[in-house]
């Protein structure tokens, strides 16, 4: 037996109080127990509550009392969110793991864990050192934010920026639940909708790695986190990099498991193979929070599933490959393999004298995806055939035997451009015998960033620059009869947002190199420990679908005018199109709708556009409440323009409706 507390008010410090649920083991609160806690924005009592009741009744189950929290301004939690990972949210998390701590269920012990900002907020917090947290569990979330997050890739800005930016303007204008808030809870909407910024504007007003990203990124002192680390991440997923770098530079101990997901926990984990996330961490918790020896610390700390390869797709539901296993990193299974980009091809040896240009239209890129899959059907980078004629492309011989990389590839160019302003993408891919290309892995470089991510400086046009752009990490088998290849362009639409003119790189072959990790299995390799599929731990609170949803993924070309269009519409949220749900354990009602649409023309970059439409609704007997925010994104030569609406219903009545402009000078971007 377990007791769920729905609501638990946590007192911060300056008087406000956050909304939690908990679930406490039988007896806790006679022999008390540690503490695993969950920390995001997402909603606890009806966005998040399903997912939530696969995994934390569970944890208690096991003997550890399980907490949730809303971050200040979000769901039931009372203030209001200035940022994400702001200075308060991570004091508040500091603050709530030593309250834990003192409660009459709570032995003293606790742990952390999260996915994407709770992945975040764990390492944050960590840094901050409170003396009752004992160990994390980040995952798919990074230790970087100016190198590894939504904002920017290689100093170039991503599109993520406003899309995910338009996301949270919508949950941070969303109102508390009025039977868990009290008859206050249209006060505090109110106030949530009068104090809401923009984010994408104000994330934009830092285009360089200044203190801004600085705040909230543990690389910036890694002995801050002392605590033991457990990272789980997604090939298919954003954070690929960060298992990487922890594993190096993290001074305790860390272990890494990287799969073949997109951004899920990994028992939901798309594509498969799954594993069993919950009864993996409870492993982990019951060392380091029980002192009980599980033997998860005796076996190799780094675990990474290597795929083979698989004809390109927007939606993979599963991968073959293998489990292997690293004793450190940089490991000494992996050594770099540098290939020459000569005339077209990838060699062993510099074939100097070619030089190569391209002028890619700002719609290369079409074909890529997006950077960070859900596992939406369509999400998934395509064959990038369609793509290659924008680039400069080369094409190494043909596998006799298989190639195993693993690790971080990077590129070192030498190349010109023809505008002061410019960008560089890159393009890693599996080109199977019969012509398709599978994305391995990509990189980007802003050439204004080429010396100085602080200090950005005009190129020098047709003048000469060494660019290295680093790719991002991967763990794969390319088959034998396969090639590897690399595409070069000068644009990347619509994951990147394109310089302000179109430019043509020019590339001095024989002078540029691909550098490989490839890993070669020690003759001497045990069989990493068998990971078997998770069970089913659906959620244990009814729940009814009271309207079917619906999606769309297309790229529209207007035969007239020559634009473009990448439209992603999903009647259901950000996970799918899941329509209406209702949550028969509270009789809440929960819709949302968005509609995100990327519009360029092939010749023009000014011509580039993002707008993002949502709406948001709650109904119950007793409540309707509904949300209705639509963004838009241009840019000029000199400036970036974003407009963003927000308007707000108390059942009929319209209660909030404003606009607001922003102007925002471009700075090397």
């Amino acid at each position: 037996m377990i007791e769920t507390i729905e609501t638990l008010w946590i007192p911060m410090p300056d008087g406000t109080r956050l909304a939690a649920r908990l679930w406490l083991p039988d007896g806790a609160r006679q022999q008390p127990v540690p503490c695993v806690l969950e920390y995001i924005p997402y909603r606890r009592r009806d966005r998040t509550r399903l997912r939530d009741e696969s995994m934390h009744p569970h944890f208690a189950e096991a003997g550890y009392a399980a907490i949730r929290v809303d971050i200040r301004g979000y769901g039931d939690s009372e203030g209001l969110a200035e940022d994400e990972y702001s200075h308060q949210e991570i004091r508040d998390g500091h603050d709530i793991v030593q309250w834990i701590a003192a409660q009459d269920w709570c032995d003293g012990n606790v742990g952390m864990f999260g996915k994407s900002w709770g992945a975040y907020n764990a390492f944050q917090v960590a840094a901050t050192r409170p003396p009752a947290l004992r160990a994390i569990v980040p995952v798919m979330g990074t230790d970087d934010r100016w190198r590894e997050d939504i904002h920017f890739y290689g100093g170039c800005l991503a599109n993520d920026n406003f899309w995910w930016g338009s996301i949270m303007q919508l949950y941070n204008v969303m109102p508390p639940d009025p039977v868990t808030f009290g008859p206050e809870w249209q006060r505090e909407w109110q106030a949530r909708l009068e104090g809401a910024r923009f984010w994408p504007a104000m994330w934009l007003e830092h285009q360089t790695h200044d203190a801004m990203w600085r705040r909230g990124s543990i690389c910036e002192d890694y002995a801050d986190v002392q605590v033991p680390v457990y990272f789980f991440g997604g090939w298919m997923d954003l954070f690929r990099d960060t298992p990487f770098r922890i594993a190096a530079h993290l001074g305790g101990p860390v272990k890494v498991m990287m799969g073949p997901w997109a951004h899920l926990y990994p028992h939901e984990g798309v594509p498969a193979p799954r594993a069993d996330f919950v009864a993996e961490v409870i492993r982990f918790w019951d060392h380091w929070l029980k002192g009980q020896d599980t033997g998860l610390m005796d076996e190799p700390p780094l675990r990474f599933f290597l795929q083979d390869s698989a004809a390109p797709s927007g939606t993979h539901l599963e991968r073959k490959g293998r489990w292997v296993e690293e004793p450190a990193w940089p490991s000494p299974h992996v050594s770099e393999r540098v290939l020459w980009l000569n005339g077209g091809t990838l060699d062993d040896s510099a074939a100097p004298g070619a030089v190569l240009s391209i002028r890619s239209p700002q719609t290369f890129g079409g074909a890529g995806g997006d950077m960070c899959s859900f596992a939406i059907p369509g999400d998934m980078p395509m064959d990038c055939r369609a793509d290659v004629g924008g680039a400069l492309y080369f094409r190494g011989a043909v596998l006799e035997t298989p190639l195993d990389l693993l690790g971080q590839p990077w590129l070192d160019l030498t190349l010109s451009a023809d505008q002061p302003q410019g960008l560089v993408a890159v393009l890693l891919v599996d080109e199977a015998p019969d012509g398709a290309q599978t994305l391995l892995a990509r990189g980007f470089a802003n050439l204004t960033h080429r010396n100085s991510d602080t200090d950005p400086q005009p190129v020098v046009p047709g003048e000469e620059m060494r660019i290295s752009v680093r790719l991002h990490g991967i763990g794969c088998r390319v088959l034998a009869g396969h090639r590897i290849g690399v595409q070069v362009a000068s644009a990347y639409w619509p994951i990147l947002w394109p310089a302000p003119a179109p430019v043509t790189l020019t590339l001095a072959c024989g002078r540029s190199q691909l550098h490989l990790p490839v890993r070669r299995e020690p003759p001497d390799a045990d069989a990493p420990r068998p990971l078997p599929e998770p069970p089913e731990r659906s959620a244990r609170r009814p729940v009814t679908r009271m309207r079917e949803g619906s999606m769309e993924r297309s790229v529209h070309t207007d035969l007239v005018t020559g634009e473009v269009t990448h439209r992603v519409f999903i009647d259901g949220g950000v996970f799918g199109p899941v329509g209406d749900l209702r949550l028969d354990d509270i009789g809440t009602v929960l819709s949302d709708v968005s509609d995100r649409c990327y519009t360029i023309h092939p010749d023009d970059p000014l011509s580039a556009r993002a707008t993002m439409e949502q709406t948001a609704s709650f109904a119950r007997d007793d409540w309707t409440a509904r949300i209705w925010t639509w963004s838009e994104q241009r840019a000029t030569a000199t400036d970036f323009h974003l407009t963003s609406y927000v308007r707000a219903w108390s059942g009929d009545t319209l209660i909030f409706d404003r606009k607001n402009t922003h102007t925002i000078p471009r700075k090397g971007m």
